[in-house]
């Protein structure tokens, strides 16, 4: 009986790289509110538009996991279990469900066609922006036990402005790869659809 590896070697060196983008995008931050703001949640959307729902949720968690073995992949070099459970930690446990929503909503917007910067752009705002800040908030908010009121224009408004510009960024980038590869959004469609089947 022939073993099926579970990623092919492409595959892998895709999440591979994505992982090492993430560490990069965490380290170009600005920190002035307790929660470093970064290029992270743009490798998020880039994840999830250009490696599709499957690799980029499986690239978001082995982030996670390289994270909680101790890895210094957060900003500021930062890593441990500790720091996922942490003040900051919902927004780095929204990285997978972001990232495969992002994918989600690419593949069921486009109904195989090329995908419009419109559908693009608005799935970035969903899974990378609402979702991220709104659970990430939430969590903040939960851990240091101050009211939700008193820090929402630090904890949100601060930042969606900044995420938004990044959505845009990250919906030229994704189209401006679509069309130097047309290929792509088929073959991770096709991949999505093999690993559920």
């Amino acid at each position: 009986m022939a073993y099926k590896s579970f990623l092919t070697i492409r595959e892998m060196t895709l999440c591979a790289m994505f992982v090492a983008l993430m560490t990069i995008g965490g380290q170009i931050k600005l920190d002035f509110t307790g929660v470093p703001f970064t290029l992270q949640t743009l490798i998020v959307m880039l994840a999830g538009s250009l490696l599709g729902k499957r690799l980029g949720t499986i690239s978001m968690f082995v982030f996670i996991a390289l994270v909680a073995v101790g890895a210094p992949l957060l900003a500021g070099f930062k890593g441990g279990i500790g720091t996922l459970f942490g003040p900051t930690g919902g927004y780095i446990w929204c990285f997978p469900l972001a990232t495969y929503l992002i994918g989600f909503c690419i593949e069921k917007l486009r109904r195989g066609q090329k995908p419009k910067y419109w559908h693009v752009l608005c799935a970035f705002l969903l899974g990378g922006v609402v979702v991220v800040h709104l659970i990430g908030f939430i969590w903040f908010c939960s851990y240091m036990n101050v009211p939700y009121g008193q820090n929402l224009v630090i904890g949100l408004f601060v930042f969606i402005p900044g995420d938004v510009i990044k959505a845009v960024v990250a919906t030229v980038i994704s189209l401006g790869v679509y069309n130097a590869m047309p290929g792509l959004l088929r073959n991770n469609r096709a991949k999505s659809s093999k690993a559920i089947g």
